[in-house]
């Protein structure tokens, strides 16, 4: 914390915690999730990264 600043260390520390997961991670363990929901919801989020993945190798390719 430099000169005291609150405000600007919470900002990087949120950041730090938003790239790291950890919000997300929070708000995903608040309520518990079914095995079969969790599978459902890993499966979805697995294709949803392949879906972009593609997109972006194809706007690298020129289409």
């Amino acid at each position: 914390m430099r000169d005291n600043n609150v405000e600007q260390a919470i900002r990087v520390l949120k950041k730090k915690m938003q790239r790291d997961g950890s919000f997300r991670e929070m708000k995903l363990r608040r309520y518990y999730e079914k095995p079969s929901e969790k599978k459902a919801r890993k499966k979805t989020e697995c294709v949803r990264r392949a879906r972009k993945a593609q997109r972006k190798r194809y706007w690298a390719e020129g289409f």
